[in-house]
């Protein structure tokens, strides 16, 4: 077996670490991909995550390396244990993503680099007196979070380290912009009205002047963090008031979100649901989106704490 060096990560690593960030999100998102800078920047912090980043106390990043060649890498935070943290990450230590390069005939034993890596996180999150143990996914690109079903190599190495998935699952899909449908209005007297909403700019349905129903997109890839030719967007919300469901409203405010998008030549669109909402799901597939991934979230491992 090849010799593993497990040490804490160098700039000079940095196109490396981003060459293996991109091929892992690129098996979840096709053609997406991040810049050197983007990578680094989440190695400093994570402005996105205005509520839970705001908490992280301590920040490392790990590499695993065989034969001169970053193969695996690891980002780890320590969250504060203080009344201002919620009590769910409160004392909590965190893999924020685990990656490395699955065995291949010219480089079969990238596993033990996989695993070695695994166990430094682990014991450098327990240093620290973190409480509880977390492990996902998320890149700093749109639509890769939790745990992948692409990743079996990433999964089978925290399981192997201890971590058990937990409940909670979801649905990544995407569409093409251009092909999601534009149907007419579906109802006499409906406008629409376009203003900045919560999570993004906000499409609200306005029959005879009132308000039934909104959708958001919030558009993906701020200050240059993407470098590929695609722009994306994500739907934050959409809602329909229940006494006008099944009238045609959402789809309609759907694609007058896709002509905004248009206009922004913005062409890809993400969603997010939940496996077991069938009704959502097909919705989304009668709109043109396609299954990107299944993704499990809540990953942990359990510390055993001497009485």
């Amino acid at each position: 077996m090849t010799p593993v060096r497990v040490r804490p990560f160098h700039r000079a690593d940095r196109d490396q670490l981003t060459a293996l960030v991109n091929a892992h999100a690129q098996a979840v998102v096709p053609g997406v991909v991040v810049s050197v800078n983007t990578v680094l920047s989440q190695l400093e912090a994570e402005p996105g995550e205005f509520i839970v980043d705001p908490w992280v106390d301590q920040r490392a990043t790990l590499v695993a390396e065989q034969r001169g060649r970053v193969v695996a890498a690891a980002h780890l935070l320590r969250y504060r244990g203080d009344g201002d943290v919620g009590d769910s990450y409160r004392d909590v230590g965190e893999i924020r993503w685990l990656l490395y390069w699955p065995p291949a005939p010219f480089w079969p034993d990238t596993e033990a680099a996989g695993d070695a890596l695994a166990t430094a996180a682990v014991t450098w999150l327990q240093a620290t007196g973190a409480r509880r143990l977390y492990a996902d996914g998320t890149l700093p690109t749109p639509g890769v979070y939790g745990l992948p079903e692409q990743w079996p190599h990433v999964h089978a190495v925290l399981r192997r380290a201890g971590f058990t998935p937990g409940e909670h699952a979801e649905l990544v899909l995407l569409a093409d912009v251009s092909a999601l449908p534009r149907p007419p209005s579906p109802l006499a007297g409906l406008s629409v009205a376009r203003t900045l909403g919560v999570n993004g700019t906000r499409f609200t349905a306005l029959l005879d002047g009132r308000a039934v129903g909104y959708l958001e997109v919030q558009q993906r890839g701020d200050a240059g963090r993407l470098v590929a030719q695609h722009r994306l967007a994500d739907i934050g919300n959409l809602h329909v008031d229940p006494a006008h469901r099944r009238r045609g409203i959402a789809g309609w405010l759907l694609g007058q979100a896709a002509d905004w998008l248009h206009l922004g030549h913005v062409d890809r669109l993400l969603d997010y649901c939940s496996p077991d909402d069938r009704g959502y799901r097909a919705f989304l597939r009668q709109a043109g989106f396609h299954p990107l991934a299944h993704t499990t979230r809540g990953w942990e491992l359990p510390i055993t704490t001497a009485s």
